[in-house]
């Protein structure tokens, strides 16, 4: 009887272990994800910058050309 209770108690602890582990493991892959993802996330704030920096820029020049029109008479 004693030891029927001492092989039930040993199968929960290598249960218990053993989804210990695939828990660590699954919180590893987790990690490295949202570790990737984080990068893209970077990289994708980094290239919305330079096209707003880029859209800043196209519409100065805009501005400056039409400013230069402004001051343009045409006669008909």
């Amino acid at each position: 009887m004693e030891l029927e209770k001492f092989d039930e108690l040993e199968v929960k602890i290598k249960t218990i272990v053993n989804q210990y582990v695939q828990c660590k493991k699954k919180t590893e892959e987790l990690e490295e994800l949202l570790e990737r993802k984080n990068g893209e996330l970077e990289e994708a704030l980094s290239r919305i910058r330079a096209l707003n920096q880029e859209r800043d820029s196209v519409r100065s020049k805009i501005d400056s050309l039409l400013e230069r029109l402004d001051g343009v008479e045409v006669s008909q």
